[in-house]
């Protein structure tokens, strides 16, 4: 395969998603829209029980799409207007693996997808970053030091166990190349299920280490993530820093909290028995980061879809809590910032029974229209936490973004 698309040639196009699969060595770009809805829409179930997407559809769930799914509301706005929910079937599909791309479109846009190919692996323009980035904290440090400790008042109360707790900061940006600035950030986070997404001026530029639904058939898998650690260019302090990821009870505690809810939300919707945990607290090496990763899997009862079962789980376990629902009422009462899609999910569905959606986190939202951009990064909040640490948790997240944008 001739390496990663030229990102140039996406710059005419107004709604589009890329979503890299990075364990089954592909990637999806999704182009243009012959329809759209709130949910993707599938076929009756089959001889076995399965639901197939009508045709490619991809799109997005906002993290408000809670309001919707549960008796919640939002205390601010989402500066950036996302819908809750945006699902579209594609003018084309182009699937990239090592050994081969293919296209897929319908007879009537065949043609005109073969020429966007070619545009597609052409040679890439020398570009860089025009502008850095001059960000400013929405949340100092102090301010975020006390709303920790509320909600550690909370946990001491028995109101909530864990809560994922988020600091955005934000940057006034109107020459900010989303294009060239995506190219980087791939290429220097290497992240498994990152997504570069656009609607309209909207832009997402989503380095994302963290899958939050797989679907084969009836087979559903969700890895939830908590546990993080800095990676070091020394290889013995690094492989210290997975040892010692791997031996944190807090940090454990933190993962197996988020694989208890869910295995709760999957159950809703899954055959009885079928929710099983493939792997508990495994590490995993990120370009900047190691994190710690849970698998979870399930069959899907013959009655339910994939839709139910996002809905069902939506928003993920690793970026609310548990309680989930008073942790998502104490996140709304104490963050100083709508998440709009951060916390979200980018993703597809395709025709033949599968379908991938990630967690919408080290992001990048950018408004071209108004130059408005945002970056915000969280992390769990139990009993046994430092505050001043979860700080630099969130900060160290946020470097690993900031930093593959720079020079």
């Amino acid at each position: 395969m001739p390496g990663w698309p030229c990102w140039e040639a996406l710059r005419e196009e107004r709604a589009f998603l890329f979503r890299r699969l990075a364990d089954q060595g592909r990637w999806l770009l999704f182009v243009g829209e012959r329809s759209w809805g709130s949910k993707p829409r599938f076929s009756h179930a089959d001889d076995h029980g399965v639901y197939r997407a009508l045709d490619w559809s991809y799109g997005h769930c906002a993290y408000d799409l809670k309001n919707e799914l549960e008796t919640l509301v939002t205390r601010h706005p989402d500066p950036f207007g996302y819908p809750t929910s945006r699902w579209s079937v594609p003018r084309w599909v182009v699937e990239g693996t090592p050994d081969r791309v293919v296209l897929h479109a319908h007879a009537a846009d065949l043609e005109e997808g073969l020429g966007f190919c070619r545009q597609l692996f052409g040679p890439a323009p020398s570009t860089g970053l025009d502008q850095q980035l001059d960000w400013a904290l929405d949340t100092p440090r102090d301010r975020y030091l006390q709303q920790v400790e509320s909600l550690m008042d909370h946990i001491q109360l028995g109101d909530i166990y864990e809560v994922n707790h988020c600091v955005s900061r934000h940057a006034h940006a109107p020459g900010f190349d989303p294009f060239a600035a995506f190219g980087k950030l791939l290429e220097r986070t290497d992240a498994a299920f990152a997504a570069f997404h656009r609607m309209g001026d909207r832009f997402g530029l989503c380095a994302s280490p963290e899958r939050f639904l797989h679907f084969v058939g009836r087979r559903v898998i969700a890895q939830p993530m908590k546990g993080t650690r800095p990676r070091s260019r020394d290889a013995a302090e690094d492989a210290r820093l997975a040892q010692e990821l791997a031996h944190d009870a807090k940090e454990r505690g933190e993962n197996i909290m988020a694989v208890d809810v869910m295995r709760n939300d999957l159950a809703r919707v899954s055959s009885p028995g079928s929710v099983a945990v493939e792997e508990l607290c495994a590490v995993r090496p990120h370009a900047r980061v190691h994190q710690m990763t849970s698998t979870i899997s399930a069959e899907l009862r013959s009655d339910a879809t994939p839709w139910d079962a996002v809905r069902a789980a939506f928003p993920m376990a690793s970026m609310t809590g548990a309680p989930k629902i008073r942790a998502m009422e104490l996140i709304d009462a104490l963050e100083d910032r709508a998440r709009g899609l951060f916390s979200g999910t980018l993703g597809h569905f395709s025709p033949d029974g599968t379908g991938d959606l990630n967690v919408v986190i080290r992001t990048v939202l950018h408004d071209a229209a108004t130059g408005h951009t945002s970056l915000t990064t969280g992390s769990a909040i139990t009993a046994a936490c430092d505050p001043a640490a979860e700080w630099e948790e969130c900060e160290l997240k946020a470097r690993s973004v900031i930093d593959a944008l720079g020079p």
